[in-house]
Order: structure tokens, then sequence, then C-alpha cells
């Protein structure tokens, strides 16, 4: 996989919003951060555009983010905010500048259509954190970012709270992000091949049975077929076909997202774990999809280096 240039004091990180609506604002927070770092935030011409819920229209999200890709000064994009929106632009995106120099892509959640779509051309991209409201996440959130631009290795460790895991050695390039982004990109020029890789899926606000078809799908898929290992992050927030969530009557799934996800693999034999700490929540640590990594899943905790 072909790696950006690591950043250096004094470079210029552009700040764009391919998806929902920001302000300039609500980014001082991150200009902020970057000023810190020794780096320079260039604010693109989406932040504080409006179309509905857009951060302007297709056409000036588009032009946006094609300017920073072209710009030769820009040596990390980082996307200011997630929702929806990214894959409505992402085939009229021209990658040919961005081929002979390529940049940092920083962001998570609906950024998946861009970790896949890069991914494939042969780029490493960084799952992580967006702009917005990144000094209210953690420190590790923070650190592993910065680690992640100015390459610093970084080795994450946690501990097993719960039973739903698989123990084993996988190696391989780590892939994935957002569960419903990659469901929604299957059958695309973007869709991500899996074989021989580390996968990486997180999710929220999903109906269970919501999971429960975008797994059966990604299975259906091959998603799983010669997997290397599953790092499974956040599952928060989910909501159940009851009351509580708008229906009418009680008829609840009976499963939770990790019973649904631990179901849907158990045929196979790659190791497994659980509650990794990325995704929808307060400790978002940074990835580098595309690095070969090694995942160690013990007993009692979960390792995850690179290689």
């Amino acid at each position: 996989m072909n790696r950006p240039e690591y950043l250096i004091k004094g470079d210029q990180v552009a700040l764009v919003s391919t998806a929902r609506k920001i302000s300039v604002e609500e980014l001082k927070p991150a200009m902020d951060l970057l000023k810190s770092w020794g780096l320079k935030a260039v604010v693109g011409k989406t932040i504080g555009a409006e179309e509905n819920q857009f951060a302007g229209s297709d056409a000036l999200r588009v032009s946006d983010l094609q300017h920073q890709l072209d710009n030769p000064e820009i040596k990390a994009i980082w996307c200011a905010r997630g929702g929806y929106g990214t894959v409505r632009i992402i085939d009229q995106l021209d990658f040919s500048n961005f081929n002979k120099r390529p940049k940092w892509i920083i962001g998570y959640s609906d950024v998946t259509v861009l970790h896949s779509h890069l991914h494939n051309l042969g780029f490493k991209t960084i799952h992580a954190e967006m702009a917005l409201e990144i000094t209210k996440k953690t420190s590790m959130t923070r650190s592993t970012l910065r680690n992640a631009l100015f390459g610093k290795s970084h080795i994450i460790k946690y501990e097993i709270q719960n039973t739903f895991f698989r123990q084993g050695i996988a190696k391989g390039q780590l892939v994935g992000g957002n569960l419903s982004v990659l469901y929604s990109l299957c059958g695309s020029p973007s869709a991500i091949d899996t074989k021989g890789k580390i996968l990486f899926i997180e999710d929220l606000d999903e109906y269970l049975y919501h999971i429960d078809r975008m797994m059966q799908n990604l299975k259906r898929n091959g998603f799983f077929e010669q997997l290397s290992g599953l790092i499974v992050g956040g599952m928060n927030a989910m909501r159940d076909n009851t009351k509580a969530f708008g229906f009418k009557t009680d008829n609840p799934f009976g499963k939770t997202a990790r019973e649904i996800v631990s179901e849907t693999i158990t045929v196979y034999n790659f190791p497994v774990c659980f509650d990794f700490p990325a995704g929808h929540m307060e400790n978002n640590i940074a990835l580098t999809m595309g690095k070969e990594v090694k995942m160690e899943v013990k007993d009692s905790s979960v390792i995850l280096t690179n290689i």
C-alpha cells in the first residue's frame, strides 16, 4: 500500500465537509489543536456552506474536496463532520493528481466511503475522529491521531470486558469502518476485498434487525470467507422493535449487536474481539487503514501492533 508522507511542523491541513453542514465557529477548537501541533489549518469552502442538511451542494462539496486533493501545499485533509453525503460525490472525484502526490485523508463513519475507495486505489488513510468535537474526546483520541499523522507508532492494548471474543493471532492489512457504509458500498467500485485482511467494523444508532441484515449481506458478499481477523468497535445506542422506539407493539429482535455479529461468524475460524476503542464513542483511537498489523486476542486482553 502507498503511504502519504508523514507530516512535519509547518504543514497545511485542509478542513472540509464532504457530508453534513458545519460552521467555522464549531471548528475553532480543532484549528487551535492543529496549531498546537505546529500545523496550519486551511478552511475549505464547504465550511459554513449549507444546502438542507449538507455542507453545500454536491457540486460545491466535489469542488472543495477536489481542490484540496489537487493542491500540493495541502498535506492532509481532515473531514469536519460525518452524517451522510460522501457517497453522493465519490464518483465525481478525480484522483489523478492524488495518485502522484497522495496525502492523508482523516475521518470515520461516513468517511468510510473515502477509506474504502482509496484502499482500492492502493493508499493508506487514517480512520479517526472528525474535526468536530475532537477536543471533547479523550486524550488518547487526540494523541493517537497525532502519532498517526507524524509517523509515530503506537501499540493499542485493552482488557477484555465481555465473553464475546475468539482467541488467536491474525496478521494482515487493516480495512473497514462503519458497518452501514460498508454495507451500502457492496456491489460498487468502492467495495473492499477482505481476503487475508483484518476487518474493523463499528456502528451507531441502528435497529438491531438492521445490524443483522447488514451482517448477513456482508456474509453473502464473502467478506468473512478468507478473513484473517475481525475487530468490532463501538456498537452503541442500538434500537429495537419496541414501543420505546416508536413501534405500536413490543416485538424485540431478541439479540444484542454483539450476539448478532458473533452468531453471523460462527462458522468461521478467525480471531475476533469486541468493544475495541474506536468508533462513535468518547475514546475513538486513530487507526491507519491499509497498514499491516498484528492482532492478538488473548484470554484477558487484545493487542494491536504495527508490523
